[in-house]
């Protein structure tokens, strides 16, 4: 049989042994003694009160927390789901113990209302043209909120936004309209820029006669090296006037 100075020795080491805590470097850990709070342990070896300190741990690292889809009205009227990830980490471990029971759970809910409450003050073409300003404002809406918790919102994605089937189907027809549009325009821009051009080619080559000579060469050179049994020459009216001047006046005399 043990005597009693060894079991005493024996619950004594047990008790200094239970008071061992090993924290990692991502971790802190939150004492509190006889229910008051304490300066937060870690990382590293430690070591609490056993029966008198109590411990909770707290990651410091980066949280990914997908917010579910949310029924949203726009501003309007049209239906959407819209789901988003929120990313947060935890910089005051004793603000994220104290000031809220469930730091996880309370942001996940805040989250929600605030996807709701901001998306729900913008049209639908804002919502899917404006995403990166809308990120950075629930951002900005998110970590005011969670502030006090110790929880710093470093990122807010939108990721999904679900249509109704008959707004996508209008969305279509708004797209192909809108191409249809645009060819349009640049098809009436090229024949302006094109009827532009000849008439500063023709005013050139009224002041140049001899310009125009050297254009009609270079046409007659394009069509012979065509494979082609019959080319009709038109003849300049300026080659032709001579001639016509010439037979008149030996006809008269």
């Amino acid at each position: 049989m043990f005597s009693p100075l060894v079991i005493f020795i024996g619950i004594i080491v047990i008790l200094i042994l239970s008071g061992v805590k090993i924290l990692k470097e991502y971790e802190r850990g939150v004492v509190f003694r006889l229910g008051r709070i304490v300066a937060p342990k870690g990382p590293g070896f430690t070591w609490i009160i056993p029966i008198v300190d109590k411990m909770v741990k707290i990651s410091l690292r980066v949280i990914t927390m997908d917010v579910p889809p949310q029924d949203i009205i726009t501003k309007d009227n049209v239906s959407v789901k819209v789901n988003a990830v929120v990313y947060f980490r935890v910089v005051d471990p004793v603000n994220a113990v104290i000031q809220v029971e469930n730091y996880l759970y309370a942001t996940s809910q805040l989250s929600q209302t605030t996807l709701r409450s901001i998306l729900g003050q913008v049209e639908l073409d804002q919502l899917l043209a404006e995403r990166e300003t809308l990120n950075m404002k629930l951002q900005e809406v998110l970590d005011k909120h969670t502030d006090p918790w110790g929880i710093k919102v470093t990122l807010v994605e939108v990721k999904y936004v679900d249509l109704p089937q008959e707004m996508q189907r209008a969305m279509a027809r708004q797209a192909e309209a809108e191409r249809e549009r645009r060819a349009k325009v640049i098809a009436a821009e090229g024949e302006y820029q094109a009827a532009t051009k000849l008439h500063e080619a023709s005013d050139i080559l009224s002041r140049n006669p001899m310009a125009l000579q050297l254009r009609y060469l270079q046409t007659l050179a394009e069509m012979a090296s065509e494979k082609s049994s019959t080319i009709v020459f038109p003849l300049p009216i300026d080659l032709v006037t001579p001639l016509l001047k010439a037979i008149d006046k030996s006809g008269n005399e």
